[in-house]
């Protein structure tokens, strides 16, 4: 055997040793070293060599490099057997990631998503892959946080019309599908779930409503699909004010659509942006935030109930799901936020002096804080502190007009000054 193949690590599905290729069947017969879950070794126990030195790695996951690299040590070959595809939410980036890649052959079976989609007779080269195989994450809740163990998941479809995923003993179909309903897609997904797949007892559900899903028990191991209707074509910003619930019957507390865009402009948010929402009225800043931090997660506090209530409804109506909403005033909760990319300041409550500098000493490397002001009083504050802290700052004074009607004509009518003020630590990298 030639060194880079001294270890193999070995797909292999619950049809056993009948769905091995003849290289793979030769490989585990002849192997030294044969290391699997206590489960899989059974599949092909009668058919190793009566000397293999068997190892099940059942709650012992983090022992099977040194398994590996002490059968390397000593001259053996060693097989090591992975549900499907190894490199397929499998453990081979594990592995290869520990020993290096040398030293490796990977013979893959047929992935188990492959063979669901084979049972579910439908095409699956558009998918996204995901899972929650995890420890149990609990059920989900509006306002998760990115440590909910189904966050990845549920940013997954909130992203992508078809996605297909692994799931755990607890982190299960129904507990999907309550997920699912939760988050405002239930009448829209349907869930098609392949169950012990090459047993004698496999069992194909296809086209369930999340309603049906949430109301069954699966059995174990299973694999689901998620298919629901993509969203209405929606702008990542620059919403129409009026497309937000508002203050009634005082309309306007929002930020208007012109200073809103520069905003988010000025705040350079990426795909993965932590953003905190300071101030956050009927939510427009920090719900495009959200938008646009599509695998990020955005904080927002409002001290105001009414308008908290409107942020809320906001969030469900455009069913943004990385979106946390805290009321009350801060400072307050923020030492229990991680740490941030972005920050939009709508409003203070008189606390402005101290949050620039609580923010700029939380902002991580490169990022931004951005304020909206109409009062010369704030921007006075603002910039003096900002100077006292020595951070690096830029002010930009917009004034927008917009069209009305007049008569069978139109004039424009003035909007208030805002001013725009983006911040940035000198003394870390500045973006």
């Amino acid at each position: 055997m030639k060194p880079s193949e001294q270890c193999t690590l070995l797909g292999i599905l619950d049809d056993g040793w009948a769905g091995l290729s003849d290289t793979a069947r030769q490989r585990l017969a002849t192997a030294d070293v044969v290391i699997g879950a206590g489960r899989t070794l059974e599949l092909v126990r009668p058919q190793l060599a009566a000397g293999a030195e068997i190892l099940d790695m059942d709650g012992k996951l983090g022992q099977v490099a040194s398994w590996i690299q002490n059968a390397r040590e000593q001259g053996k070959s060693a097989v090591a057997l992975a549900t499907g595809d190894p490199l397929c939410h499998g453990i081979a980036s594990w592995l290869t990631g520990k020993l290096g890649r040398d030293g490796f052959a990977i013979i893959p079976a047929v992935s188990t998503l492959q063979l669901a989609f084979a049972r579910f007779k439908t095409a699956w080269q558009d998918v996204t892959i995901s899972t929650c195989h995890s420890a149990d994450a609990g059920e989900w809740f509006v306002g998760a946080t990115p440590e909910h163990g189904l966050y990845k998941l549920m940013r997954a479809i909130a992203r992508h019309p078809r996605v297909a995923l692994f799931t755990g003993p607890e982190n299960t179909p129904d507990r999907l599908a309550r997920a699912l309903i939760a988050a405002g897609y239930g009448g829209e997904v349907k869930l098609s779930v392949a169950c012990r797949l090459l047993l004698p007892d496999e069992a194909i559900f296809t086209g369930l409503s999340a309603e049906e899903a949430a109301a069954m028990q699966f059995p174990q191991p299973n694999v689901v699909l998620v298919e629901r209707t993509p969203d209405a074509a929606r702008p990542f910003f620059g919403l129409d004010d009026l497309d937000y619930i508002q203050r009634s019957p005082e309309k306007g507390l929002i930020t208007k659509q012109e200073a809103r865009a520069l905003s988010l402009a000025k705040l350079r948010i990426t795909a993965d942006s932590l953003v905190w929402d300071i101030g956050a009225g009927s939510g427009s800043v920090g719900l495009e935030c959200a938008r646009l931090a599509a695998n990020g997660h955005v904080w927002a506090i409002e001290k105001n109930e009414g308008d908290a209530a409107n942020a809320r409804a906001n969030a469900a109506r455009f069913r943004i799901g990385n979106y946390t909403l805290c009321e009350g005033k801060a400072p307050a909760l923020l030492d229990t936020w991680p740490d941030p990319d972005a920050v939009f300041i709508g409003g203070s409550g008189g606390e402005l002096g101290e949050l620039i500098k609580l923010i700029l000493g939380r902002l991580k490397p490169g990022g931004r804080l951005v304020m909206n002001f109409v009062t010369l009083e704030n921007l006075a504050t603002a910039t003096a502190t900002l100077q006292e802290l020595g951070a690096g700052w830029d002010v930009v004074q917009l004034q927008a007009s917009r069209s009305q009607p007049i008569l069978d004509m139109h004039r424009m009518a003035a909007q208030n000054p805002v001013w725009v003020v983006t911040a940035w630590n000198d003394n870390k990298e500045s973006a």
